[in-house]
C-alpha cells in the first residue's frame, strides 16, 4: 500500500460521526481531521467540560467545523445507555462509529462501577453494548462503519474465559493486553455477524502502533523522576508522532474499498510504525470459536443483545 495520508481522506460532508475518547490523543486527531473534512462529529466524552475546550480548539484549526459534545463514560453502562438513548432520539442516522476510548491502569486491580475488570469494561465492553444499542441508527447511515481500536499487546494476549475479570492473578500489562484482545474478537465477530445478517454496516479494526497518545507517559507516571524520564526518552526514539498513528483508524474509517473485517496498523518495525498497511489479528483473535463465546459472555455481562446467531 503506498503511503497514506490525512489529505487522502474523503470529503466526509453529509456524515456523521462518533468518536468516543475524542479529547486526547489519538480520537482527538481522528475528531478533528474527520471534521476539518465535512463530518458532523460528535465528541463522546467523559468530560464534558474537556469537550467543549477540544471543540473551541479544533473549530479555532478548522473555522466552520461541525462539532456537538455529549457526554459519554464507556465504563458506565448506565451512561452509555443514556448517550445511545440521546442519540438514537435527536438523530435519524449515524454514518461512522469509531470505538476509540480505552484505558490502561497499571495500579491495582480496579472495576468499574457495574463490577467489570476496569481494563475490559471500557476497553471492550462498554464498546460492545454502545454498538449493539446504536446498531438500528448506524443501519441508516451511509455506507456505515464501526472502527474498533486494537492494539500490538493484543497478540501476545489471551483470553481465559474461566477468569476473564482477573480475580485470581491479577496482572495489569497482561489485563491490558487481553482487553485490547477482546476489542479485536468483538470487531471481527461483529464483521462475521453483520454479514450473516446481511446489514450495510462494516465492521473494521485498526491499531496505532507505537504512538505518543499520552498512555505511556500515564504509564510511567507512578513510577518516579528516573522512570519518568526513561519513559520519556523511550517515547522520542521508539513511538512515532500521535497524528501518525492516528492514521490507521482514519484510514479504516474513511477510505474507499476498505472491506468488513479489515485490519489496518503501521508497516514497518515490527507494525510500531510507519505508513498505514493492512495487517493480521492473531489466530486467537480469528478463531470463530472465541467470538462466539466472548460474543455470548458479553450478552450474559452487558445485557445488550444484538446481531444473535442460530
Amino acid at each position: 500500500m503506498t503511503s497514506w495520508t490525512a489529505s487522502d481522506i474523503p470529503d466526509q460532508s453529509g456524515r456523521t460521526a462518533i468518536v468516543t475518547g475524542s479529547t486526547s490523543g489519538l480520537g482527538r486527531v481522528t475528531a478533528a481531521e474527520l471534521a476539518r473534512h465535512g463530518a458532523h462529529v460528535i465528541l463522546a466524552v467523559r468530560n464534558p467540560a474537556a469537550g467543549e475546550a477540544t471543540a473551541r480548539d479544533i473549530r479555532a484549526q478548522s473555522p466552520g467545523a461541525q462539532l456537538t459534545v455529549r457526554t459519554l463514560d464507556v465504563a458506565s453502562l448506565d451512561s452509555v445507555r443514556t448517550f445511545a438513548s440521546q442519540i438514537t432520539s435527536e438523530l435519524e442516522a449515524v454514518d461512522l462509529l469509531v470505538n476509540n476510548a480505552g484505558a490502561e491502569n497499571l495500579g491495582a486491580r480496579r472495576t468499574t462501577v457495574d463490577g467489570f475488570e476496569f481494563h475490559l469494561g471500557t476497553n471492550m465492553l462498554g464498546h460492545f453494548a454502545l454498538t449493539g444499542l446504536l446498531l438500528d441508527t448506524l443501519e441508516r447511515g451511509r455506507e456505515p462503519r464501526v472502527v474498533s481500536l486494537s492494539s500490538l499487546t493484543h497478540k501476545r494476549a489471551h483470553l481465559d474465559f474461566d477468569d476473564l475479570q482477573w480475580e485470581r492473578r491479577f496482572n495489569a500489562n497482561r489485563a491490558y493486553g487481553a482487553s485490547k484482545l477482546a476489542t479485536t474478537v468483538f470487531g471481527i465477530e461483529l464483521d462475521r455477524r453483520l454479514r450473516a445478517a446481511g446489514s450495510p454496516v462494516i465492521s473494521t479494526i485498526a491499531h496505532p502502533g507505537l504512538s505518543r497518545s499520552g498512555f505511556i507517559d500515564h504509564a510511567w507516571k507512578d513510577r518516579g523522576r528516573i522512570a519518568q524520564l526513561m519513559g520519556r526518552l523511550f517515547s522520542v526514539i521508539a513511538t512515532q508522532p500521535t497524528e501518525q498513528g492516528a492514521l490507521n483508524q482514519l484510514h479504516a474509517a474513511t477510505a474507499p474499498g476498505v472491506g468488513g473485517g479489515d485490519f489496518f496498523g503501521p508497516g514497518r518495525f515490527g507494525e510500531t510504525r510507519g505508513p498505514v498497511t493492512r495487517v493480521h489479528a492473531s489466530t486467537e483473535a480469528r478463531d470463530p470459536g472465541v467470538g462466539r463465546r466472548l460474543w455470548a459472555t458479553a450478552e450474559a455481562l452487558t445485557g445488550v443483545t444484538y446481531l444473535s446467531t442460530r
